[in-house]
């Protein structure tokens, strides 16, 4: 039986080599954390290699994922279906072994890391996620979701402001079922983090009421045990494990200094350490009696079958929260969800309302018939409405629930519910002001990245909110959040859009969504039922004229009044104007080339574009002989009105420009 440094010793050669191959990528954390990695895997970690989607598996999530190749040589040594071959193309074209690890792209892997920090965030969010779901499904004598969530970061996501908001949250709910593994190994890109992170860890992890293990020595497998153990026995708080540990260890030269963070170690800083390490094997070659050391198939294999004999009792017992909970684990929206039923039915209404006030009543619609749906905000919810009627929050004391208070935490927020969203059982929203967009972008483009299934909610959208001012006002953002690739982006003129953006995001199985929603009321557009069904294509002729057409002009949000409005007078006059409402450009784009044509016909090139946001993004459906009225500044302090007229939303505004086009 090999030792368990030998154990250890397959991951740090398989990631020099891999990384000496490449002639890129980071082997210092790897060799440093291989001891952990090996311990937890092979003693602790639940999981079963032949299915990594089993629903209760335990999460391993690598925060600090620059060090990939840890990731994948575990996932290959123990059995998953990652072959040598792709370990030999790591980061190399097409293979599945990215620099970064990828969710959706390698098996095993249950999130996309690398941006520091947001790893961590994630783990919290499935932590969350397991504890809500078990409150909900379990039942005396029947633990059918059981599981623990393991994570590894570095002195970079500590560093990170996103982890002060997401380990004060965790402590707060105490997740007791989170383990978080610290690689306190002193280095970073620059070196020794003596010069700029001085932190007393253990201190700031108490204060966030968490349980506190080490310093232990992180390349000594009985402590790393002992502590694991100790962590497990800890129900009521999340457990830090700090392990004092050595980068890069086993590298002659390079062990311990920066020089073995992020750049191949070299041929004979390899072959030196192969002879420390007493590695006497070729590179990318493991014996077999390793390979039969690791393997965890069989272990996972009977795992598995142990809980799909405590499920199929507990389906017997209770059938219909079995169907209920399967479901939600497909993703399947509730069996006679009926969409254009709920849009008709806002449609009917005909109020005049924010459109957040008209997501708040979409969620009193469809809340109580999708439990699935795990909303939240960032200390807003009174102005976000997030909360609908009935909904119950989470807390420490509190695990059964559908809502969380992030507090003002955006970026966490928006980390913490890709992670919920991950793990499976649950749709989350989450929401603030459209304008702190920009503390959580980077959790907004982890979100399309990973193709989770989520819904961004995003009020108070332009400069119609008035006295708060420029600092509070929108103005770049949707053109941001436009940008981002696989992201839908819907800002809706009316209760109507409001609720088929709603219903297009629950559809929207592989990627998130973003509402930009308004403080101001906006009045309902009368419609067709064609044109009702039209508002899910992103963008459609919501007012057009007799005859073909001598202006289009484009809208979204509470500018489409405005052009409804600029066009009757227009009419009047005797110009022809068709009115396009726009509310998601990307679905809108993703039509086919017909529909398209008919909407913003080609030979029409008299087009203006109203939008009271950033005018970059609109050249592309008004081109060179168009004219765009948007903001090329930053708001004011001031009224709605007064603002309006200020930049030019104003019928007569409208009205003037286009006269000048068909002059």
């Amino acid at each position: 039986m090999p030792s368990r440094r030998q154990l250890a010793n397959a991951i740090r050669a398989l990631s020099m080599d891999a990384v000496q191959a490449a002639n890129s990528g980071h082997p210092g954390m790897p060799m440093g954390m291989a001891d952990i990695a090996e311990v937890l895997w092979n003693r602790h970690i639940k999981h079963n290699p032949a299915n990594p989607q089993w629903v209760d598996r335990d999460r391993f999530i690598l925060s600090n994922g620059h060090g990939s190749m840890l990731l994948y040589s575990v996932l290959h040594l123990t059995g998953y279906d990652l072959p040598m071959e792709e370990l030999r193309q790591f980061r190399q074209l097409g293979s599945k072994t990215p620099g970064h690890p990828e969710h959706g792209l390698t098996v095993g892997i249950e999130t996309t890391t690398g941006p520091l920090g947001q790893g961590l965030a994630n783990g919290i969010g499935m932590a969350i996620a397991e504890r809500a779901l078990a409150a909900e499904f379990n039942r005396d004598g029947h633990d059918i979701i059981d599981h623990r969530v393991w994570t590894f970061v570095g002195d970079g996501c500590l560093m990170e402001g996103i982890s002060h908001e997401v380990c004060s949250l965790a402590g707060t709910l105490g997740l007791g079922k989170l383990t978080v593994f610290y690689d306190d190994n002193g280095i970073s890109i620059d070196g020794d983090v003596k010069g700029w992170f001085t932190d007393d860890t253990v201190k700031r992890f108490e204060s966030y009421n968490w349980h506190v293990i080490g310093p232990i020595d992180g390349h000594d497998p009985e402590a790393i045990d002992a502590a694991i153990e100790a962590a497990k026995a800890e129900t009521e708080r999340p457990s830090l494990i700090i392990c004092k540990t050595v980068i890069g260890f086993g590298a002659p030269t390079k062990a311990g200094k920066e020089t073995s963070h992020g750049a191949p170690l070299g041929e004979e800083e390899v072959a030196r350490a192969r002879e420390i390490l007493g590695w006497e094997h070729a590179p990318f070659e493991i014996p077999d009696d390793i390979y039969a050391a690791w393997d965890a198939r069989e272990r996972g294999a009977l795992l598995q079958a142990e809980h799909d004999a405590r499920m199929a009792a507990y389906a017997r017992q209770y059938p219909e929260e079995a169907r209920e909970l399967q479901r939600r684990y497909r993703g399947d929206l509730p069996e006679g969800f009926d969409t254009m039923a709920v849009v008709r039915n806002v449609q009917a209404r005909g109020e005049k309302i924010a459109t957040r006030k008209a997501s708040q009543n979409v969620l009193d619609l469809i809340g109580p018939m999708m439990p699935e749906l795990f909303g939240g905000s960032a200390d807003l919810a009174p102005s976000n409405l997030t909360k609908w009627e009935g909904v119950k929050a989470i807390s420490k004391d509190s695990h059964g629930g559908a809502y969380l208070h992030y507090g003002v935490r955006e970026f966490g927020m928006g980390a913490i519910a890709n992670g919920i969203a991950l793990h499976g059982g649950f749709i989350p929203y989450d929401a603030t002001f459209l304008v702190f967009m920009e503390y959580m972008y980077n959790a907004l483009r982890m979100s399309a990245l990973t193709h989770t299934r989520i819904v961004h909610l995003f009020t108070h959208d332009s400069i119609g909110l008035g006295e708060d001012g420029p600092t509070h006002q929108p103005i770049e953002h949707l053109e941001a959040l436009r940008a981002l690739p696989g992201f839908h982006t819907w800002r809706p003129a009316d209760a109507a859009e409001t609720a088929m953006a709603w219903m297009e995001a629950l559809k929207h199985r592989y990627g998130p969504t973003a509402l930009a929603l308004s403080r101001q009321g906006l009045p309902m557009q009368p419609r067709t039922d064609e044109q009702l069904m039209n508002i899910a294509r992103g963008g459609y002729i919501l007012r057009d004229s007799e005859g073909e057409p001598e202006l289009i002009i484009i809208a979204t949000g509470s500018e489409v009044e405005l052009a409804v409005r600029a066009a009757a007078e227009l009419e009047a006059k005797g110009r022809r104007v068709r009115v396009v409402s726009m509310p998601c450009t990307s679905v809108f784009d993703a039509q086919d080339a017909d529909y398209r044509e008919q909407v913003l016909p080609r030979h029409i090139t008299q087009r203006l574009a109203v939008e009271a946001a950033s005018i970059n993004g609109w050249y592309k459906y008004v081109g060179l002989d168009g004219r765009i009225i948007g903001m090329t500044a930053y708001g004011e302090s001031a009224k709605p009105e007064d603002l309006a007229h200020l930049f030019g939303f104003t019928v007569e505004n409208v009205v003037k420009v286009a006269e000048e086009m068909l002059s």
